[in-house]
């Protein structure tokens, strides 16, 4: 198959231009390399004053021009230098104006930082797998703990940080701390041992692991096995302040609360000294009011209750008025009941009155109405008489017979049509005559018109 946009086969009858040539050169390298990670040494690194980088990348035996453009280098957290080994991730390309064989380079980072990120995600993996970053067996930091428990160097600047927090916000709170090695090959076995001693000597209720921020390979000890796996042991809760915002190590995972940096895990520890005195003063002033709403509650039921306890004789005097009471207003009730029925009958008796029929009138109206009816009756049947007759005489006037009577007569064809013109007959046709008694037949011997 021909990746080349002109065929192979004819290239030795075919000229090129040398835009042509590199044209095609840079469209075959970029659509058949894909990405890829090069690795090599930095040299001749040019900042311009667009942004871009401008830099070789080079082995004993062998180097390649390079080129990462300003949009992608701003997410780097480190300076590129001339020495410096480096992974870059690129795209292989042609500069078509002058012919160069070129990286475009889409990220870049320290050599052996992807082994580091390979193995951070290998042990993550491991672990959640084993169980040691289930929410569930996430331990709860105490409301107020009684003594902190701080895991660190002597001489970082995050231990400083996290006592100052600590004695601005509770200056009572007791603070132990179990120094240990935050960077270095040996500082994971030491942290290890001071998250055992921590557990051992059992003196405080909540650990904090803290160190101040850095690259991955600072942050290192925080992502071997045995520290995440002491941590996930640790009877003590414990929180994780190591790094910035950003950073993330395997202890943040284990630990049974992560934070983002060393001081949030101090604030996070302690309470405010003057909020909590402000709500002492607060809960101690709701207290007050509320103890005395309840004396005061108090005595009022008590005066409800003596108005309430009062002579027996009386009581039953007062029920006797009452039982008086209710006795008028029961035959007040009943009578006034009763009226009401007595006016309900005095109005059905009216109504029945008032629809009892009259049968004398009554006949009186049916007698009337029928001989009412008996002459209209009389009149529509002479006006109906009059209608016929004066109908009957127009009939006999349209009658055909009259007609004939009158010595007229109907001529017809053979085919029983009337003649009403000379011009349906002619010489020779037979016809038909009918008078008012009788009828002929008769040939037409001869036509004429009028």
């Amino acid at each position: 198959m021909n990746l080349f946009p002109f065929p192979l086969v004819n290239l030795a009858r075919t000229v090129l231009s040398v835009s042509e040539l590199n044209s095609s050169t840079k469209q075959f390298l970029e659509q058949n390399i894909p990405l890829l990670w090069v690795k090599g040494e930095i040299s001749n690194l040019k900042c311009y004053q667009s942004g871009h980088w401008y830099f070789s990348l080079k082995d004993a035996g062998a180097q390649i021009r390079c080129v990462l453009f300003s949009h992608k280098h701003q997410y780097l957290d480190w300076q590129p230098k001339d020495g410096m080994q480096v992974e870059v991730l690129a795209l292989v390309t042609l500069y078509e104006p002058r012919g160069d064989f070129q990286l475009n380079v889409e990220t870049m980072r320290r050599t052996g930082l992807g082994e580091l990120f390979e193995a951070f995600e290998k042990l993550k993996a491991k672990l959640d797998k084993a169980g040691l970053f289930n929410p569930a067996k996430k331990k709860l930091l105490p409301a107020f703990p009684k003594q902190v428990g701080i895991i660190t160097s002597l001489d970082t600047a995050a231990l400083r940080d996290v006592l100052s927090i600590l004695q601005r916000r509770m200056p009572s709170l007791p603070v132990i701390l179990y120094p240990a090695l935050v960077q270095g090959k040996t500082a994971a076995g030491l942290i290890t041992a001071a998250i055992a001693t921590a557990n051992q000597r059992a003196e405080c209720d909540v650990l904090i692991i803290c160190r101040g921020g850095g690259s991955i390979e600072d942050l290192w000890a925080f992502n071997e096995e045995i520290v995440a796996r002491a941590i996930a042991a640790s009877t003590i809760p414990v929180i994780s302040g190591v790094g910035h915002e950003t950073d993330f190590t395997i202890a943040d995972f284990a630990a049974d609360v992560r934070v983002p940096t060393p001081t949030a895990a101090a604030e996070m520890v302690s309470k405010d000294h003057k909020e909590l005195i402000q709500h002492l003063n607060a809960l101690q002033r709701r207290l007050a009011r509320a103890m005395l709403h309840r004396v005061e509650s108090s005595m009022q039921q008590i005066d409800i209750l003596s108005h309430r306890l009062i002579y027996p004789g009386d009581r039953i005097h007062q029920q006797s008025i009452h039982l008086h009471h209710l006795q008028d207003r029961l035959i007040n009730t009943y009578n006034h009941q009763l009226e009401r029925k007595q006016w309900k009958l005095f109005e059905f008796n009216q109504r029945l009155v008032a629809a009892s029929p009259n049968i004398a009138r009554i006949e009186e109206q049916q007698k009337e109405l029928a001989a009412r009816f008996h002459s209209a009756y009389i009149r529509y049947f002479e006006i109906l008489s009059v209608k016929l007759q004066h109908m009957q005489a127009q009939l006999s006037h349209l009658n055909p017979q009259s007609v004939l009577e009158r010595g007229y007569s109907i001529t017809y064809t053979s085919q029983n049509t009337i003649i009403q013109d000379s011009k349906q007959i002619h010489g020779g046709d037979r016809i038909q005559v009918k008078f008012a008694h009788g009828m002929c037949e008769a040939d037409v011997t001869k036509t004429k018109s009028s």
